[in-house]
């Protein structure tokens, strides 16, 4: 609904015809003992009257007594049609408009009158302010004219939903109606003379309706309203015709709803019609119908045809009282006093409380106190629920308290209001008038303590921080600087926000701040052998390392890189020196950074801008010496936004970093007290100038012993403890997982072996699962009916819901959109903060994985042979070594063979550039030394002129490359030409140059592995690496091999074929 609010009328003018009014009414009417409230309304919406009520005139005929005055419609409503007998009372002066004259129907009530006058028009009314007179009127006569009488008793009346607010008696009120029945039924009710209604309280405030379609959807106490006048809502030209219409409502007494006797119909028409008021006229009601109507007072049985509420209802007195109590007194001298109060602060109130002072002349405000109630109540803006209650109190001193206490939320509101006010006032005059809002913003924050002078405070902050901190002198002056920029600007200003962050970074930083380091080489070697086991010579040299830095109290200018194969823990290992340092630990990976700005930081002016990763880390551990772990620093990248490996130089050079400059700071920070460590997997890829500032450590693979105690140490526990099983009896054998490491992960790291073995506990924890069933292992009860504690309260006990996203079933079955509607809407999903605790598993489960039940934890086995050949293969067949792109060796066959052709070579097996190019050098060897090998027989003799070489390594899928091949290829060219054998027990690996030196290779210890897990028996390898294999290989790998070192082809080919008849012409022609 929509409500109006009155005009306001000279307050002299009103006095003076309120006495005159008085003076002139005890001629026809009863005496009452003061004026109405609502009477000030009245006239504001009537204008003053230029007649009284003692007029006596004769009557005629006038439209104006059959159908209201429709203001602000220039269609006057026709009249409706006058019943005999009625002449004599529809006669009136053309210059007076007459209140209307009543013809008393059997029932005791008016059958038909004028409604009364409308509110826009002056000179309509009796008097200034009087509502139509509470007390019941004789029957007029023909020669004599009486105001219409209200009812005492109207049993069933329209029952009209309010919204918002409720009505008081008294107190004008205009509504908005636009259904269209209802528009209909107050048409026909102001025609026949009969504008009264009920008036009631919707419940939910956020509905709107002109009907009551259940009982329980309003209030039951409202008020009994007559309708004074009505307004065109919205009307339009052509076609758009009105809508709805304002009615404009005067309450005059408290009454209830006792009974529902027809509820309304909700329409969905907005447009009523000028003269059927109907869209489709409603059906003639047939004797059924009629006879089902609920018999009724004769004045509104009429509405029933019409789709509106009706409500049975009886009308609320208030209690006997005595004005002279004095808790009444006091209550009402109190509430005096709060309008006082309030009228000085708010200018509103102040004509309000003056309108109402003014019409008090005929009485002392303390003879009416409920009515005193009632306007305190009407004109303030409290809740909805506090106005309901003063509506329903009937007890005169609980009215006065109830609304007392409206009151003083008013008094309390225009209190903080002015308050606020004087305080914006204050600062207004210096700045905009834009800026008035914000301040006001600001003051009511300020008011509710919700924060306070944000700027002051600020500063305030830096500086606690500052003083905490030792910064240097250029930085200090430079913070000193931005300070007093920030001082002088205004918090709105852009430029305060980017010196507000760059402050915030600057006091991040910790200028001189560190923590203790422990250089103890006891403390450390405990850390590192609890974290790692084998890796000795990382270990020793780490230890090393940290001696240096007890001798000279600091490890400043080391920059430590970690080089090995994936899963070998280079990672882990950097977690162990900052544990064993006592440092603070920060880790990021500059694999694929292809941004300057993510190491040396954006500028200040960016929108966005951070300073680099290495300032971040400082602001993130809080201390000036941390161990910072760059990881992946052989995968860094290149792109249009410049080479971090070359911004990488200054961060990582122990002599500039003690100065670096970042972007964003711009001002220098110590880097020489960071420990940084970083990690890489291949050196080739990392730039040569940034290789030399750092210090390489390799960390190589591990053996099949390391790893086996490397699973019953550390990956085994964790892998049990993570699957639930930790106080389980399940038992993975020593020798399960020696297979396990021998057929299923072979590589250098132990990644591959804490997926399978974590594998392996998950397949045992699911198969105790579904053998024990759920009874064994039963769900807990859902979250939301375990208790709650004792002192949460009754809200808190419910459980928290979210909606299902829950997705859909995958079911080829067709689900109707109103289904899946429904399903959607209606599934929640309970949620909590309750922990679920760990089942026990029992005593009496024992489980064992061996290796003959270790195929249904894993599947079958990833390698299945470690060489091809067991037996002596063709002539062309030799056995090399080589290094895999996971970090393992394998046991690399290479198979050549000759055919008719024109003397091309012909290289298969996925081989790359180097191996390519060291089968030609083998080939070309070969040909050069053919005599000598015994392939031709006179030295000029010409060889594969018309036979074509095809070089194949199986395993074709696998990419090869390197130049380890060189001498098992040559070895391979003469057993194809000199149809000799090799023995498959000799495996060798070697460069090779053109005239025939072997050249040293690297990953010895993953080839020789490799070797000792195939059964080699004899590896040819470089006579330079010999330090490397006595040094590096462990002996245990080494038991069971002989080692022959060589530098020259020659010497590779007299040990291949040792016992061949070969080797006896190659002591002549072939020497070493």
């Amino acid at each position: 609904m929509v409500f109006a609010g009155s005009l306001r009328v000279n307050s002299a003018s009103c006095a003076k015809q309120l006495r005159s009014s008085h003076t002139r009414a005890l001629h026809t009417t009863a005496p009452r003992l003061s004026q109405s409230l609502g009477a000030q309304i009245a006239a504001r919406l009537a204008g003053p009257r230029h007649f009284s009520t003692s007029l006596v005139a004769p009557a005629r005929s006038s439209p104006l007594l059959s159908s209201p005055r429709w203001s602000g419609n220039n269609k006057p409503i026709p009249p409706a049609p006058s019943e005999p007998g009625n002449d004599a009372a529809e006669s009136s002066s053309k210059s007076v408009k007459l209140d209307g004259a009543d013809d008393e129907s059997p029932a005791g009530s008016s059958a038909q009158s004028s409604p009364p006058p409308s509110s826009s028009s002056g000179g309509d009314s009796n008097d200034g302010s009087d509502p139509p007179p509470q007390s019941p009127q004789p029957t007029p006569t023909p020669s004599s004219i009486a105001k219409q009488s209200v009812p005492e008793v109207y049993p069933q009346v329209l029952a009209l939903p309010i919204a918002r607010r409720p009505l008081f008696p008294g107190f004008y009120k205009a509504v908005v109606v636009r259904n269209p029945a209802v528009v209909a039924a107050i048409k026909e009710m102001m025609k026949r003379g009969q504008p009264y209604l009920g008036a009631f309280l919707l419940k939910d405030e956020h509905t709107d309706s002109d009907v009551i379609t259940d009982i329980n959807s309003v209030h039951p106490v409202g008020v009994f309203a007559q309708i004074t006048s009505v307004f065109a809502a919205n009307s339009g030209t052509g076609d758009d015709k009105e809508e709805g219409l304002t009615a404009v409502l005067y309450p005059h007494r408290r009454i209830k709803i006792t009974e529902l006797i027809k509820a309304g119909e909700h329409t969905s028409t907005a447009k009523v019609q000028e003269e059927t008021q109907t869209v489709t006229p409603p059906p003639t009601p047939t004797e059924g119908d009629v006879a089902k109507i609920p018999q009724g007072p004769v004045q509104t049985s009429f509405l029933h045809k019409h789709a509106i509420s009706i409500v049975q209802v009886d009308n609320l007195v208030t209690q006997p009282y005595n004005k002279d109590d004095q808790y009444i007194r006091a209550f009402m001298s109190e509430i005096v006093s709060v309008f006082k109060d309030i009228a000085q602060l708010n200018p509103l109130f102040r004509d309000q409380i003056t309108n109402f002072s003014i019409n008090q002349v005929a009485s002392n405000v303390f003879d009416e106190p409920d009515k005193l109630a009632d306007f305190a109540a009407a004109v303030s803006s409290g809740e909805v629920g506090e106005l309901q209650d003063v509506l329903e109190s009937l007890v005169v001193d609980d009215r006065l308290r109830k609304a007392l206490l409206v009151l003083k939320k008013e008094l309390i509101n225009a209190q903080l209001q002015s308050k606020l006010s004087r305080d914006v006032d204050s600062k207004i005059a210096k700045r905009q008038r834009e800026y008035y809002l914000m301040e006001q913003l600001k003051g009511i924050k300020k008011e509710l303590g919700m924060e306070s002078d944000g700027k002051d405070k600020l500063i305030e902050k830096f500086k606690e921080r500052a003083a905490t901190l030792k910064m240097p002198e250029g930085v200090r002056k430079v913070f000193d600087e931005e300070l007093n920029k920030l001082m002088g600007l205004e918090p709105a200003a852009s430029e305060a926000n980017v010196t507000r962050n760059y402050l915030e970074w600057l006091t991040q930083i910790p200028w001189g701040q560190h923590t203790p380091e422990n250089y103890s080489i006891t403390h450390a070697q405990k850390v590192l052998d609890e974290d790692h086991y084998g890796l000795k010579d990382v270990k020793d040299r780490i230890l090393e390392f940290l001696a240096v830095g007890k001798l000279r109290g600091t490890v400043q200018g080391k920059i430590i890189c970690l080089v090995g194969p994936p899963g070998v823990g280079k990672t882990s290992i950097g977690k162990s020196i900052a544990r064993a340092l006592n440092r603070q630990f920060f880790r990021f990976s500059v694999g694929g950074l292809t941004d300057v700005a993510e190491i040396k930081g954006h500028r200040r002016t960016y929108v966005g801008a951070l300073p680099g990763k290495i300032i971040q880390a400082l602001k993130r551990v809080g201390t000036e010496n941390p161990l910072v772990l760059i990881d992946e620093v052989d995968k860094i990248g290149r792109g249009i936004n410049g080479d971090p490996a070359s911004a990488l130089l200054e961060m990582l050079d122990p002599e500039q970093n003690n100065g670096f400059l970042d972007h964003y700071m711009d001002v220098p920070v110590d880097l020489s007290r960071v420990l940084f460590v970083c990690t890489a997997n291949n050196l080739d890829t990392i730039p040569a100038p940034l290789l030399d500032r750092m210090e390489v450590l390799e960390v190589s693979g591990y053996v099949s012993e390391e790893k086996c105690v490397i699973a019953e140490k550390y990956l085994g526990p964790q892998a049990k403890e993570a699957s639930g099983l930790k106080d389980a009896d399940v038992v993975l054998e020593p020798s399960t997982v020696d297979v396990l490491i021998k057929y299923y992960c072979r590589e250098s790291g132990v990644r591959n072996l804490k997926k399978h073995i974590d594998k392996i506990y998950r397949k045992a924890a699911l198969k105790l699962i579904l053998d024990l069933g759920e009874t064994v292992f039963p769900e807990p009860p859902p979250a939301a009916a375990t208790s709650a504690p004792a002192s949460s309260s009754a809200a808190d006990t419910q459980p928290k819901t979210v909606d299902s996203q829950e997705p859909p079933a995958n079911e080829p079955n067709e689900v109707t959109s109103e289904e899946r509607t429904s399903n959607e809407s209606g599934d929640l999903k309970t949620v909590t903060t309750q922990e679920r605790k760990p089942l026990q598993i029992p005593d009496d489960i024992h489980v064992r994985i061996t290796p003959e039940n270790l195929k249904d934890y894993v599947g079958p086995p990833v390698y299945h042979k470690d060489r091809m050949y067991l037996s002596p293969p063709p002539p062309g067949v030799s056995t090399g070594l080589g290094y895999l792109g996971n970090g393992s060796g394998a046991v690399m066959p290479v198979e050549a063979t000759s055919m008719p052709g024109k003397g091309g070579l012909q290289l298969t097996g996925k081989l790359g550039e180097v191996i390519r190019e060291s089968a030609q050098i083998g080939l070309s060897w070969v040909k050069a030394h053919a005599y000598e090998l015994g392939i031709t027989k006179t030295p000029e003799e010409q060889f594969l002129t018309d036979r074509d070489i095809h070089v194949h390594m199986p395993e074709g899928s696998i990419g090869k490359e390197g130049p380890s091949a060189g001498t098992a290829i040559l070895s391979a060219f003469v057993s194809l030409f000199t149809k000799t054998k090799i023995h498959p027990d000799i495996a060798m690996t070697g460069e090779i140059s053109l005239v025939g030196q072997v050249l040293p290779v690297g990953g010895l210890k993953e080839k020789i592995l490799a070797a000792h897990r195939a059964g080699i028996k004899t590896i040819l390898a470089p006579a330079a690496n010999r330090a490397d294999i006595e040094e590096n290989v462990p002996e245990s790998v080494k038991t069971g091999i002989r080692f022959v070192y060589v530098e020259d082809v020659r010497e590779v080919l007299h040990e291949v074929f040792r016992g061949q008849d070969i080797v006896e012409r190659w002591k002549d022609t072939l020497s070493l």
